[in-house]
């Protein structure tokens, strides 16, 4: 089904001059590396082409490029291809809707985004592990600095690998990146895992401040005070969730930190085996089976969220 659908991907890009490329809001390595490499895949192999990648800059993923402007862009003539996202709301910076053709390539459980072509698959390590499948089964080309930034979706969403939905295909995938293309390790992650040492000290903060119910439930409210106290900005905790990977205790741990501009509390959730997208879903969240998260409005929202997930734990007791 895969090569079928690679198939029709490439004939639609082929199709059209002009393609936006948007991931979800609130960008992790996966999304920012998959849609400036499908980018640079495609400028490279068709060179003529007007391809931009869109959605808000961070500034701590600048090593995988630049993104784009798209200002003058006729969205009626245009094909558009979203990528690790799989509802409308969290598409950042365009809306779907306005575009001739839509195409979804997403390793998410899906939900209620529907485009005109999608390629969904949830035993996926990461949606660059999706894009490098489509780039080897078709006559794609790619180049070291391209790969080097699958290589890095690849690595971040499956945590170097400890992740469950990690398969030999992942592990093929990424050998064969390497192989071809015999970029160096060591660059690549100082690049993902180099931290400053305010982020290591708001590190040691979550694991001494984080409460833990009698049910395995783990949770921590970062306000901005504490967010000002270590100097770090409020993404900085959705970097650390999965480092409580391996503590005994948790079954389900969850980040609350307040981003002021948006007026939004973001939920980072991360589960050692009981399924928690499902209860994210109700709170205007998602994700996978076992690392969702969620965006919500009131401190209220985040108590009732945490209580569902305490009671979820207890079940499993």
């Amino acid at each position: 089904m895969l090569t079928s659908i690679s198939k029709q991907i490439i004939k639609k890009i082929k199709e059209y001059n002009t393609i936006v490329i948007a991931r979800h809001i609130g960008p992790d390595p996966d999304a920012i590396a998959s849609e400036i490499a499908l980018r640079d895949i495609i400028k490279l192999n068709y060179p003529n082409k007007s391809v931009y990648a869109v959605g808000a800059g961070v500034a701590k993923f600048k090593y995988f490029g630049t993104l784009d402007k798209i200002d003058d862009v006729d969205f009626s003539k245009s094909l558009l291809i979203v990528l690790d996202v799989p509802r409308f709301e969290r598409v950042d910076s365009v809306n779907p809707e306005l575009f001739k053709y839509t195409i979804k390539i997403d390793h998410h459980p899906c939900d209620e985004l529907v485009c005109d072509l999608e390629l969904v698959d949830e035993t996926s390590s990461s949606t660059c592990q999706l894009i490098a499948e489509i780039i080897y089964q078709s006559k794609l080309k790619l180049n070291r600095e391209i790969a080097e930034k699958l290589f890095m979706g690849i690595i971040a969403d499956s945590d170097r690998f400890l992740l469950s939905y990690t398969t030999p295909k992942t592990f093929n995938i990424a050998a064969r990146l390497l192989n071809d293309y015999k970029f160096e390790l060591t660059p690549l992650y100082n690049n993902l895992y180099e931290r400053g040492i305010n982020e290591r000290r708001f590190e040691s903060y979550i694991i001494e401040n984080i409460n833990i119910s009698e049910n395995g439930f783990g949770y921590i409210k970062i306000t901005d005070d504490i967010i000002k106290k270590y100097d770090v900005d409020s993404s900085t905790a959705s970097n650390l969730v999965n480092d409580l990977n391996f503590i005994k205790e948790l079954k389900v741990w969850a980040f609350s930190s307040y981003d002021a501009k948006a007026e939004l509390y973001k939920i980072n959730i991360r589960s050692r085996g009981i399924v928690i997208n499902e209860i994210a879903e109700k709170f205007n969240g998602g994700g996978h089976k076992f690392a969702s998260g969620a965006r919500l409005k009131t401190e209220e929202e985040v108590n009732e969220l945490f209580a569902s997930l305490d009671a979820v734990c207890k079940e499993d007791n």
